[in-house]
């Protein structure tokens, strides 16, 4: 019998191009990796990749695996998620997949509640912009900003949720010592793959210096506390923030709609309806806070 075990190592590799990769991916140590492939290749008779300076290339015999192994994969996916969806018991693992910003500067509260009224239920977050593959369950709840809901796939759920807007947020302190005519660079902050940013242009204050720039979230926020410049935020993080203030004549703008995402049987399952009916109705309590509509500008 062939261990499906072995066969994941098999895909991992197949699709990542090197041992390194897969490790990384299922989080094991390389020679793990290593042994499942020698035990499969033992029980097939075959070699099923040749090993290049630039990574793992698949023979032939390799390449008529690699095809029963997306079906077998289909079919484990298939079953685990068919079971998964008859599961009515209020305990047990549930992932919940969703944007690091909701979860630190909004729903983190919400989880506590939801982790004392359902303390039987294992709670884990992945905590990310990157979309889950719930097919595969990577999650077993996707919460998402969606800018246009024809791009959803079609074969997920949705529940739609609360609007969002975005706003132009810069120090208060900064603001302050603009208004009294200090002289000092003001620089617009931004994630890295943004380039000139059209909102620089709106509004009363204007940048005066070279542009500001990182990879993440948190340190976008902290640049903006310390005065370094302005920058664009969803309300529910802005207005929240005592440290900082709307930039005078600026407006807001549109960042999408919050969608809960769950996949066929999956949805069913007690512990997830649970959780997406407990958070949808925390999230509208928030509704007017991720307008935009619980402050008014400066």
């Amino acid at each position: 019998m062939i261990d499906w075990d072995d066969v994941r190592y098999f895909l991992a590799v197949a699709r990542g191009g090197s041992v390194r990769a897969a490790a990384g991916h299922l989080r094991v140590n390389h020679s793990t990796v290593l042994r499942r492939i020698a035990q499969l290749e033992e029980r097939l008779g075959a070699h099923l990749f040749e090993k290049l300076p630039a990574g793992y290339r698949l023979t032939a015999a390799g390449e008529e695996v690699l095809e029963f192994a997306n079906q077998m994969e289909a079919s484990s996916h298939q079953l685990e998620t068919r079971v998964f969806g008859r599961d009515q018991s209020v305990r047990g693992l549930l992932r919940v997949t969703l944007p690091p910003f909701l979860a630190t500067h909004l729903l983190m509260p919400d989880l506590a509640d939801f982790t004392r009224l359902h303390p039987d239920i294992e709670i884990e977050i992945l905590s990310t912009g990157a979309i889950a593959n719930l097919t595969n369950r990577e999650a077993d709840v996707a919460i998402r900003i969606v800018q246009d809901r024809e791009t959803l796939p079609p074969n997920l759920h949705g529940l739609i949720g609360p609007e969002l807007s975005s706003g132009i947020y810069m120090s208060r302190d900064r603001l302050t010592a603009w208004r009294a005519g200090v002289a000092s660079p003001i620089r617009w902050i931004v994630i890295n793959h943004e380039g000139h940013p059209t909102w620089a242009r709106e509004g009363e204050v204007r940048t005066t210096a070279a542009p500001f720039r990182t990879p993440d979230a948190e340190t976008q926020i902290v640049a903006t506390r310390r005065g370094i410049g302005m920058t664009k935020l969803p309300c529910f993080v802005g207005d929240a923030d005592p440290l900082l203030a709307r930039v005078p004549g600026t407006r807001l703008h549109g960042h999408g709609t919050l969608w809960f995402l769950t996949q066929g049987e999956a949805r069913k399952t007690k512990r997830v309806r649970l959780f997406t009916e407990f958070v949808s109705r925390r999230l509208g309590t928030h509704a007017e806070l991720l307008a935009g509509r619980s402050v008014s500008p400066e």
